[in-house]
């Protein structure tokens, strides 16, 4: 049983074995509902025909999602006493994840983030909650606390006018704005001091929240893959499963083969271009499940989408996560375990593989993807063994 209360200090950046608590584990699980709704919601409207009129409801509500995670996953890894108060502003957080996850189907179909915000409100108040504590208890990162208060605070209340006010046909122009407000309030509060966030800690965490990405992939291709059961199992049918999961597989990895923790650790000032850069990195996993969902669904016969539409639904989110792995990671390491040039091949030949699917199908495009990336893990495997022997032999 942990103390009621104890006095906040910023944790040591150098802490050794810092790993994920349970209570952040549970804190992850409340996104899954989120998540899991975005991605059927992308799945069905390209399935059925409307790709286009998606794309910024899919941009704006994945960054929804992916901020409120965001945030409180570097500030909980500078401030975490784990005392019954804190364990409370963490309950409060979750409620509102929850809010904002029974917002999201208004989000994406009719632009109302009325619930949303109304979630994000909620979380505020929990997050503000430690960091008020932070503020009292520690004088030495104060400066930096009182400026996270600030800012959030201020971007907070403008989230809350724009649901009052409406901007109607400036949806679009108001959510820049002021995600844009969002991703400056970090490095305008670190000017007043770094926030004291753990390497390692944070590589772990989000690495945590990439399986729970790949994690909703496998779960939309399954629920796609009852209802396509329901008309009779076909050779098609298992084939597409069969590559879906090979894929995911294959995608984590990949993921896994870059010592994030330790590029972090080397080159900390270069954080922000690796975690803001995530949320591409997040969003094309989550579009990954919706194209094998997609995919699923048309050798089931179930969508109305062309084959070149099912095929690009696939290969632009994986093409995209692919190539971000090896953006995001340049800056940070200075041998990649993934070749580059390997890594740009791979690319171009998922998005081509779909200028083919007229004639081999969508079966053989999921098939042709799933072997590019199998390809580019087998190269990548073969150069971490080179590595490996070079690293023994010096």
């Amino acid at each position: 049983m942990k103390h009621i209360h104890t006095r906040v200090r910023a944790r040591d950046i150098h802490e050794h074995d810092r790993a994920s608590t349970p209570l952040e584990l549970l804190f992850d699980l409340t996104f899954v509902v989120a998540i899991g709704s975005l991605v059927a919601q992308l799945a069905h409207a390209v399935a059925e025909g409307r790709t286009a009129e998606t794309i910024a409801p899919f941009i704006m509500v994945f960054f929804a999602i992916w901020w409120a995670w965001n945030q409180f996953t570097w500030l909980a890894s500078a401030y975490d006493p784990d005392d019954v108060l804190y364990r409370l502003c963490v309950l409060v957080q979750m409620g509102g994840v929850l809010v904002l996850a029974a917002g999201v189907p208004a989000a994406f179909e009719h632009q109302d983030f009325a619930a949303i915000t109304l979630g994000y409100f909620i979380m505020r108040l929990g997050l503000l909650g430690i960091i008020l504590r932070a503020m009292r208890d520690d004088p030495e990162t104060r400066g930096t606390s009182r400026r996270y208060f600030v800012g959030i605070s201020v971007v907070q209340v403008g989230w809350l006018l724009a649901v009052i006010f409406n901007p109607g046909e400036f949806l679009v122009v108001v959510f820049v704005v002021l995600a844009a407000g969002e991703l400056a309030v970090a490095p305008w509060a670190d000017r007043a001091g770094d926030l004291h966030w753990h390497p390692h800690h944070i590589a772990e965490r989000y690495g945590l929240f990439t399986i729970i990405l790949l994690g909703e992939s496998v779960l939309a291709a399954t629920l796609a893959i009852q209802v396509a059961v329901a008309d009779g199992v076909t050779v098609e049918l298992v084939a597409v499963g069969v590559c879906g999961l090979v894929l995911l597989f294959t995608l984590w990895w990949l993921y896994f083969s870059e010592p994030a923790g330790e590029g972090l650790e080397a080159r900390r000032g270069r954080s922000y271009l690796w975690g803001y850069g995530h949320y591409f990195v997040f969003a094309s996993l989550a579009a990954t499940g919706a194209g094998l969902e997609i995919a699923v669904e048309a050798v089931g016969h179930h969508g109305e989408a062309t084959p070149l539409t099912v095929g690009y639904a696939l290969a632009i989110p994986v093409a995209l996560f692919l190539i971000l792995l090896w953006l995001l990671y340049a800056p940070l390491l200075d041998h990649h375990v993934i070749h580059p040039a390997a890594t740009v091949v791979a690319s171009v030949l998922v998005l081509l593989i779909p200028l083919a699917a007229p004639a081999i199908g969508t079966v053989g495009t999921t098939l042709g993807i799933t072997i590019v990336c199998v390809g580019l893990l087998a190269v990548t495997i073969r150069r971490w063994s080179r590595m490996r022997a070079g690293v023994t032999t010096g």
